[in-house]
C-alpha cells in the first residue's frame, strides 16, 4: 500500500512533468492553427497554469510537512 508521503512525492512528479511540458509551451514560439488566435492571451494563460501547477506542488510538499508533525527539512 502506498503511503502518504509516497503518493505526493508521486503526484508532484506528476506535476513536475506537467510543468515542464507547460513551460515549454509559454516559451517556444508558437505557430496557432487559427490565424486569429491570441499568442500572447495563449502564452498568458499557460504561465499562469505553470505557476499554479508549482503552487500545487508546494502545497503538496506542504502536506508532506504536516503529516511529519510540521517540521520544515529546514528547520531540521
Amino acid at each position: 500500500m502506498e503511503t502518504l508521503e509516497d503518493m505526493m512525492a508521486r503526484l508532484r512528479a506528476e506535476l513536475k512533468r506537467i510543468g515542464k511540458d507547460l513551460d515549454n509551451l509559454r516559451r517556444e514560439n508558437l505557430t496557432p492553427e487559427n490565424e486569429a488566435a491570441d499568442v500572447g492571451e495563449i502564452k498568458a494563460n499557460a504561465t499562469l497554469a505553470y505557476r499554479h501547477i508549482e503552487d500545487a506542488r508546494m502545497r503538496l510538499g506542504k502536506v508532506i510537512q504536516a503529516n511529519d508533525g510540521g517540521v520544515s527539512v529546514y528547520d531540521r
